[in-house]
C-alpha cells in the first residue's frame, strides 16, 4: 500500500515538473515571438522613408516600444489590447528587450474588430522614467502627443517638442501620428519570464543590466538599424 502510494507520489511530482518545463518553454518561445513581430513591424514602417518616423525624431528618442497587432474591437463602448516589447538606449547600444501590454478603452459609434500596429517614441528621461514604472497611463502619468511622420519633421509643434511620449499607428497599410491618451502600459510578466526567468524586473533589464538572450536581439538590433547612437 505504501509502495503505490509512493508510486503515485512520485509520478504526480514528475507529471508537475514535466508541466513546469513545458510552460517554462512555452513562454520562452512566445516572448522570442513577440520580439520578432515587433522588429518585423518597425522594419516595414522605416521601410518607406518618405512615410516613416524621421530619422531626426527617432535619433533623439531614449527608448522605443511597438506594439503589433493590437485590437480594437466594440460595439457601441469598445476597447483595445495587445502586447509589445520596448528597449532604451544604454553605453552599449539599445538594451534587451522587456516586454509590456497595451490595454485601453473608448467610448462613440463604434461596430466590429481592427488590428492596429503601436509605436511609441520615449523623447526623454521623463518619458523614460515612466516606463520604469512598470505600469502608466498615458496623458496621464506620461504626456503624450502624436508624432511627426516622414518631411513633417521640420513642422513639430512646441507640443510634440515638449512631449514625453510621441506614438504613432498603422491601420490598413496607412502610417501615422496618432494621439492615445488613456491608454495604460503595463509589465507583461508572463513574457518577462519566458525571456529572462524568474524575478527579472523590467528596469534591469532597460538599463542595460540584463544581456538578451540571441533567441530575442532581433528587435534591438533592427532599432540599431535605423537610428544613431545619441551622443
Amino acid at each position: 500500500m505504501k509502495f503505490r502510494m509512493l508510486n503515485a507520489l512520485i509520478g504526480v511530482l514528475c507529471l508537475s515538473l514535466m508541466l513546469g518545463v513545458v510552460g517554462v518553454a512555452k513562454d520562452s518561445d512566445d516572448a522570442a515571438s513577440q520580439a520578432a513581430k515587433a522588429a518585423k513591424v518597425f522594419n516595414e514602417i522605416m521601410g518607406t522613408p518618405d512615410k516613416a518616423i524621421p530619422s531626426t525624431v527617432l535619433d533623439k528618442a531614449v527608448c522605443v516600444a511597438v506594439f503589433p497587432q493590437v485590437i480594437k474591437a466594440g460595439f457601441v463602448i469598445g476597447g483595445r489590447g495587445g502586447r509589445g516589447v520596448a528597449s532604451c538606449r544604454t553605453r552599449a547600444g539599445w538594451s534587451a528587450p522587456a516586454y509590456f501590454n497595451m490595454k485601453g478603452g473608448s467610448f462613440g459609434l463604434q461596430i466590429g474588430a481592427q488590428a492596429t500596429d503601436f509605436v511609441l517614441l520615449f523623447m526623454n528621461d521623463n518619458g523614460m522614467t515612466s516606463l520604469l514604472k512598470n505600469k502608466f497611463e498615458m496623458g496621464g502619468d506620461a504626456s503624450v502627443a502624436a508624432g511627426p511622420v516622414g518631411r513633417e519633421a521640420g513642422a513639430s509643434t512646441d507640443l510634440q517638442l515638449n512631449a514625453q511620449i510621441l506614438s504613432y499607428s498603422r491601420s490598413k497599410g496607412l502610417f501615422a501620428g496618432l494621439e492615445l491618451k488613456g491608454t495604460v502600459i503595463s509589465l507583461d510578466e508572463s513574457d518577462m519570464k519566458g525571456a529572462y526567468g524568474e524575478g527579472v524586473a523590467a528596469e534591469a533589464v532597460l538599463k542595460g543590466q540584463k544581456a538578451a538572450p540571441a533567441t530575442v536581439k532581433v528587435f534591438p538590433n533592427t532599432l540599431m538599424k535605423y537610428s544613431r547612437r545619441k551622443k
